[in-house]
């Protein structure tokens, strides 16, 4: 049987080797490398737990640091929805019901930029590309026209697109914020909520720029009305829980402002992109009627000759 000085660790030769070349050389055992790895992941493992601690603890209070509103991180977060979330929105805005907030029960306190700016582009390109569709159609009868693309109906289209779903969100957001300094009953949303509420309501016109290709001015207006009855429910129903507190004239004022710029948009692309041109005239051209045969009537008798006495 084994001694228990044969079952202890001997010492590597190179180590007696090292010692007799360098008398003051030092040299560690395995226990001791055993004890500092210990200590080296048990000190590793230490200062993990207390990041993990100081994130979660900086999540929990809400004083986690911010991005820079310089860097690309701080716009990040509002593009920062899945494509369920966006369709989900978007199938709210075409389905407003009673009693349904679309601030509550769509957005849910996570607005997003990556709808509202889409639409806008893509309704800015529906009515161009619609308007010039649809003049090619008009004046496809006319052996003179000549097609030529209207580009500058894509700018104009996308200026009057983004100027209204940003100028008119502020403006709203202003005054909301005006009126609950006055009246603690007045409620409001945030900036981005209020575009985000904006940008989703006009998606109802991306179809309906389509289909006033039907040339049919009944029709056209028709599409129109619904989509702006469609759209301005949902705007009606997001805001009327704010201003339902607030005086009857003020909140009656608000809602007829919002919904007059509603359908103030809608009337203007109608107008401007889809407009009948008027038809030219040709010139008249003078009649040519048959000629008839001169008539041949007898002469009187010369009554000038003078009289013989």
């Amino acid at each position: 049987m084994a001694t228990s000085d044969e079952l202890k660790f001997h010492e590597f030769d190179e180590a007696a080797d090292l010692l007799a070349v360098n008398p003051d050389a030092t040299t560690t055992s395995i226990s001791e490398r055993q004890s500092h790895v210990a200590v080296n992941v048990s000190a590793g493992y230490e200062e993990g737990e207390l990041g993990e601690e100081t994130d979660q603890t900086e999540l929990l209070s809400g004083q986690k640091k911010q991005p820079s509103f310089w860097t690309f991180e701080y716009y990040q977060t509002f593009f920062d929805v899945d494509t369920y979330q966006v369709l989900d929105r978007i199938k709210g805005s075409l389905l407003p019901l009673p009693g349904k907030n679309f601030v509550r029960h769509h957005l849910r306190n996570n607005p997003d930029l990556y709808g509202p700016f889409w639409i806008c582009a893509t309704l800015a390109f529906t009515l161009a590309v619609s308007s010039n569709v649809s003049h090619a159609l008009e004046k496809r009868g006319d052996p003179s026209f000549h097609y030529s693309p209207q580009f500058h109906k894509v700018t104009i289209a996308g200026l009057v697109t983004y100027c209204y779903a940003w100028l008119v969100p502020l403006a709203l957001w202003g005054y909301l914020q005006w009126r609950k300094g006055l009246s603690l009953h007045v409620g409001s949303y945030s900036f981005l909520e209020t575009v985000c509420v904006y940008g989703y309501s006009l998606f109802v016109y991306i179809p309906t720029s389509i289909l006033w290709l039907i040339p049919a001015a009944w029709l056209q207006w028709l599409l129109l009305a619904f989509a702006a009855a469609l759209s301005g429910a949902v705007l009606v129903l997001a805001f009327w829980p704010l201003l339902r507190s607030d005086s009857k004239l003020a909140t009656l004022a608000t809602l007829a402002a919002i919904v007059s710029l509603h359908v103030l948009l809608a009337v203007g692309c109608k107008l401007y992109f889809f407009q009948t041109l008027p038809s030219t005239i040709p010139p008249l051209h003078p009649l040519v009627t048959a000629q008839q045969p001169p008539v041949l009537l007898p002469h009187p008798a010369n009554t000038s000759a003078p009289l013989r006495q």
